[in-house]
């Protein structure tokens, strides 16, 4: 059986190794009570964000100080762990922290090398906006990349799994100042960050994001490496501001010839191969895709982007085959129907073919 997430980190084992660092730090903590209180009836049900919020009200309950000595208490223990486990220590502070600011900003700034604290600052954020943007001005700030990070992190607005932050969506002005501090940081996740933050932005506000863009181009080396991965929504998009931002005209002279496929039927879970020829009159700097126009539940379709290479095509014919996969994923489930293939050269379709998708082939009698 193939295991999960929550089975590798969040186990019986984990559960053991907590409570006995804990007790370690409180002699009065009841290992036995806790291990039977976490793992009790449910826990195998529980997905991972659920097991680690009943771990977080768990500890809460057996350990019956106020919220500052559990606080010392976590902060002493977390050192030990690292990886998902250690998603508890933020996820406390979520969820019973946000009455006590001082404190809390403090504890998810120490957890947050151990797991980042992206999530848990995001109610903070909401309750406490002009405060908690101070703070995060001040770890931008901090000698520990960890920190910087949760800064910019923190407070993207669409940040994947999280609380979006609709003040942000609305107006982007507070998150700049930090993001101007980190753009040139010397740490790459950190300068990641950063692009993540402005691609986030650049849903609601592309105008924003280009004169950024524009503004911070060719002022260092490290921001100019991440100033494309910041636009990549813009670019996926055809954007004809921000492919000219990279060079990539969209009125350049190319032909995609000869688009085929290995079949024009298939079932849900099987793999594609397609292939063409892309020919070029003069060499120019070319952003090649895919798009996948998949059809939804509704019977209509939606335009899903995928890259293929960015690079200076030369004169004449090149020819492309790629392959690509029909399976159901946790973020994209296929429907039966036609799907359309388009090829498009600097953010331009230039070519187009249709394939026919059928049900998944039922699984074979034992």
């Amino acid at each position: 059986m193939a295991w999960t997430l929550k089975d590798r980190f969040l186990n019986k084992d984990f559960v053991r190794a907590l409570g006995n660092a804990v007790a370690r730090h409180d002699p009065a903590f009841d290992v036995a009570k806790f291990l039977k209180s976490v793992l009790d009836r449910q826990w195998a049900s529980r997905e991972l964000k659920a097991r680690v919020r009943h771990l977080s009200q768990v500890l809460h309950e057996r350990l019956p100080y106020p919220y500052e000595r559990q606080i010392e208490i976590l902060t002493a223990v977390a050192p030990s762990f690292d990886g998902l486990g250690a998603m508890v220590f933020p996820d406390f502070v979520e969820t019973f922290g946000q009455d006590h600011f001082a404190v809390s900003v403090i504890a998810l700034r120490e957890f947050t090398p151990r797991f980042s604290s992206e999530f848990a600052v995001r109610p903070f954020l909401v309750r406490y906006s002009r405060r908690m943007l101070e703070t995060m001005e001040q770890w931008a700030r901090h000698e520990s990349h960890h920190v910087r990070r949760l800064a910019t992190e923190g407070c993207r607005p669409l940040l994947p799994w999280a609380m979006q932050l609709t003040a942000f969506r609305q107006d982007p002005a507070p998150v700049l100042a930090i993001l101007e501090v980190l753009k040139a940081d010397p740490h790459e996740s950190v300068r990641r960050s950063v692009a993540n933050n402005l691609n986030d932005i650049s849903k609601d506000h592309p105008e924003l994001v280009l004169k950024i863009a524009a503004a911070w181009m060719g002022q260092s080396a490290e921001t100019d490496r991440i100033l494309k991965h910041a636009c990549r929504g813009l670019l996926k998009a055809g954007n004809r501001k921000a492919l000219a931002l990279f060079g990539y005209r969209t009125e350049v002279q190319a032909q995609v010839l000869d688009l085929s496929t290995d079949r024009s039927r298939l079932r849900i879970g099987e793999a594609l191969r397609f292939r063409f020829r892309v020919r070029m009159p003069k060499p120019a700097s070319v952003r090649l895709e895919y798009r996948v126009y998949f059809r939804k539940a509704n019977g209509k379709t939606s335009p899903k982007v995928f890259q293929i290479f960015q690079k200076v095509l030369p004169a004449g014919d090149t020819t492309v085959e790629r392959g690509h996969r029909f399976q159901n994923l946790t973020t994209r489930k296929h429907y039966p129907g036609e799907h359309v293939i388009a090829v498009a050269v600097n953010g331009v379709e230039r070519a187009h073919c249709s394939i026919a998708l059928e049900k998944e082939k039922p699984p074979a009698r034992r």
